[in-house]
């Protein structure tokens, strides 16, 4: 049975004792993430993680998702929702968020953190979450008051969730080809009609309300990426006094089978003449988007970064149970018939090949948190712009290495650890080959 214990005591080193987060006191939030109450938070997060969501992994993973085809198209995920209770509120959305939308208005830094947690414990449900605090980020900086009115407060306390929509089918990256288009309507909004492919948590029924922002072409607008904007589209359409109303023309196509995380309902999503409203300005829509990618972009890091530590810790507990040969330095345990092969020196340079890389991964996720915050939260212009570059070198690098690296580790940890070489690297190629999606961003 897979195991789980989150790194509360490496997290807590690395907050208090190499990056000295009381420094950051002067900017908004740091003051109210005093050393007790980022205990509180680290210590509940991590029971979370390992009492509740871990152990829902493997079975989320086994039962998948499932097409509910009653004229909704709703995309099921039965097996999370009984012992987790509701929606994805436990994944933390609103621990960063402003608190005139509901949040608590904490750093980043700790919400990457529980990120971290919550991705080793179950990938498939933290993803829930992750993409809302993306498309959230995306409404407060580039909404309409009236927008962020209407979407943030229940996306941060997680009654809603969000999506990206940005691939399509005849086009990966090259977002220039996408062909959904958006007709102008009398009253100021718009009709999207058109397909979007690989869209985690695209259509569930852990929450009340989905809601989707597209990219999308208006009529009339330029060829390539100069003519493309950013809609939100409603799974359910909100009524003005705040009520869900009508379901609005968006539904699930299919759902995509993605290794690992068969929990996370990946979807063919189908606009048809679906209700959306313009977010920024027409032929702008990328610079709201790159808010959620940047958001994505580390979010993708942490992930590679949880794999990796869940892989090492299962890893060491094999290690210690598995029993074959006899250490170079005499037997240490001679009442068997065996030594564990923990004892043997290329295992345990495996090992600690590993826990050097996620200590190192780790220490850049929070040093690249902080600069997140700083970006966000400073009043130096200067600070902020410093801050920004930091973000813009490292966010893709330590995406790419992370992953890279960290699917790498996942390969060679437990039964692995203990095979050939020549095998663990051809279980790499079969790894990274079926995981390539995750390179999409």
């Amino acid at each position: 049975m897979p195991i789980y214990k989150a790194p509360v005591e490496d997290v807590t080193f690395l907050l208090n004792d190499v990056f000295q987060i009381d420094r950051y006191d002067n900017l908004p939030g740091f003051t109210d993430a005093s050393a007790d109450v980022r205990e509180a938070i680290l210590g509940e997060a991590a029971k979370l993680s390992e009492e509740v969501l871990q152990p829902l992994n493997r079975v989320g993973d086994l039962e998948g998702c499932k097409r509910h085809d009653d004229g909704t198209r709703d995309a099921r995920r039965r097996a999370s929702r009984k012992p987790s209770g509701r929606s994805p509120r436990a994944a933390g959305s609103g621990l960063s968020a402003p608190a005139e939308y509901g949040g608590q208005g904490l750093p980043v830094t700790l919400s990457q953190v529980v990120t971290e947690f919550q991705s080793a414990a179950n990938m498939a449900f933290s993803m829930y979450g992750g993409l809302t605090m993306g498309a959230t980020a995306a409404l407060m900086v580039h909404g309409k008051p009236e927008q962020k009115k209407m979407f943030v407060p229940k996306m941060v306390a997680g009654e809603w969730t969000g999506t990206m929509n940005l691939t399509e089918p005849q086009c990966g990256t090259d977002l220039g080809l996408l062909r959904t288009k958006a007709v102008k309507q009398a009253d100021g909004s718009y009709k999207i009609t058109g397909t979007k492919i690989f869209i985690s948590a695209g259509e569930h029924d852990l929450a009340d309300n989905i809601i989707h922002l597209v990219l999308a072409r208006i009529e009339g607008a330029p060829a390539g990426i100069k003519g493309v904007s950013l809609f939100v589209v409603p799974k359910v359409l909100v009524n003005a006094d705040g009520s869900l109303g009508a379901r609005n023309g968006v539904s699930c196509g299919s759902i995509e089978h993605k290794m690992g995380i068969h929990g996370n309902s990946t979807c063919v999503m189908n606009y048809d003449s679906a209700t959306g409203w313009l977010i920024g300005e027409e032929n702008k829509g990328m610079q709201g988007m790159f808010v959620m990618m940047n958001e994505a972009r580390l979010g993708v890091a942490v992930q590679g970064l949880a794999q990796s530590e869940v892989a090492y810790q299962n890893a060491v507990a094999y290690a210690r149970e598995r029993l074959q040969g006899r250490s170079l330095s005499g037997a240490k345990a001679p009442d068997k018939p065996a030594d564990p092969i923990i004892v043997h020196p290329d295992v345990r340079r495996v090992l600690l090949t590993i826990r050097a890389f996620n200590e190192a991964a780790r220490a850049m996720v929070v040093w690249t948190a902080l600069k997140s915050d700083v970006a966000h939260r400073s009043t130096d212009p200067k600070d902020r712009q410093e801050a920004d570059d930091h973000m813009g070198l490292m966010t893709p690098v330590m995406k790419g290495v992370m992953t890279d690296v960290g699917f790498f580790q996942r390969g060679a940890g437990a039964a692995d650890v203990w095979r050939p070489r020549l095998y663990r690297r051809a279980r790499h190629g079969a790894v990274r080959a079926r995981c390539a999606h995750r390179h999409a961003l």
